[in-house]
């Protein structure tokens, strides 16, 4: 290594990077969604989002909603991961920054909107009684079951139609009685659902009120155009729904490793060293050599702990909260890191400090 003038070169045989407050900013939709959970569960949002960041959702919800059993905790991670997406995108699909056709200017919904690849974009806020379709970036990440905007749309038509089609035809009784008591039963369901979906639109409403769009940070189209293909993962806290939405919402293109928090092959999350170790085996490198990108406190000792040389991004922290964690390089961001491929197969890294 040398350091004249705080410029400082290694060298690694790959890369491997953590997504959300490295590649992408998505701190303001993260931070909303764990404000939505706080609020949810009667806790301070504050506290909430200082909790979670940085480390997987399942590991978040299973401590701040333990009443979720364990058998429903991957529909309870899509869904959160579903709620972060839909607050990046509520400003510019329903908002203030949205064509004049598309804010929520009806009682219940808004047409589907297209994102930049062409797809429809899931909206929460049913439209119609056709499930919306995902992005492409979300057919690779596999779907488990109808999407949150699925569900919603049923709720909605249960509301909006009379009882009687709600139910089919209401069973006769030979008792007045039987038959007063299930009309009161259909319409203290009917009443639920409708408080709920006036609850959420009032949500969908706060939440397209602010800009709360994904990013991508300075840096990173070039760093990575810099990495040959095979010389670069990503390992993210994030499950596939979050990690795959982020990446396509700013022009990545997913890599073709990359490691969610819902890959069953971890045992741990951040701020363990399983993530990033996993990432390097399965792009055929071992950890020692590879370089890690990383921003928050837990991803940055999962780096350290994993053996790799940790550069550490000061784009989602203050420096102060990130400078004892352990990273080998503290920088601003991207910008100050250059690479450049080596005949021999290694990559040669430029860090301006």
């Amino acid at each position: 290594m040398s350091s004249p003038n705080n410029v400082h070169t290694f060298y690694a045989d790959a890369v491997l990077f953590d997504m959300d407050g490295t590649l992408t900013d998505s701190i303001a939709a993260v931070e909303a969604a764990w404000g939505k959970v706080a609020k949810d569960i009667g806790q301070d949002p504050a506290h909430v989002i200082a909790a979670t960041h940085g480390k997987r959702a399942v590991d978040n919800l299973s401590a701040f909603k333990p009443h979720i059993k364990q058998h429903e905790m991957e529909d309870a991670v899509q869904d959160f991961e579903e709620t972060i997406l839909f607050f990046a995108d509520a400003y510019n699909l329903h908002g203030p920054g949205s064509q004049p056709e598309s804010p929520i200017n009806s009682p219940w919904g808004v047409r589907t909107p297209a994102d930049s690849s062409g797809n429809a974009t899931p909206d929460l806020t049913p439209g119609s009684s056709a499930p919306s379709s995902r992005a492409s970036s979300f057919a690779a990440a596999g779907a488990r079951r109808p999407s949150f905007a699925s569900r919603l749309n049923s709720m909605l038509t249960m509301t909006a139609v009379p009882e009687a089609s709600i139910y089919g035809q209401p069973p006769q009784f030979d008792s007045p009685i039987m038959e007063e008591d299930q009309e009161e039963i259909i319409t203290i369901e009917a009443n639920k659902a409708k408080r709920e979906l006036h609850r959420l639109q009032a949500w969908q409403i706060e939440a397209a009120g602010v800009d709360r769009s994904v990013r991508i940070l300075p840096g990173v189209k070039r760093m990575m155009a810099s990495i040959p293909q095979g010389k670069y993962a990503v390992a993210t806290s994030g499950a596939k729904t979050y990690a795959y939405g982020c990446m396509t919402r700013v022009g990545i293109t997913p890599p073709k490793i990359t490691i969610t928090a819902d890959d069953k092959r971890l045992k741990a999350g951040k701020p363990a060293p399983d993530p990033f170790l996993l990432a390097a085996k399965e792009l055929g490198y071992d950890a020692k050599k590879c370089v890690v990108f990383e921003d928050s406190p837990s991803g940055i000792k999962a780096g350290v702990a994993s053996g790799a040389t940790v550069i550490a991004l000061c784009t989602s922290h203050e420096r102060r909260k990130i400078e004892n964690a352990g990273a080998h390089y503290l920088v601003e961001n991207m910008d100050h890191v250059v690479c450049e491929p080596q005949g021999d197969g290694r990559l040669k890294f430029t860090v301006t400090l």
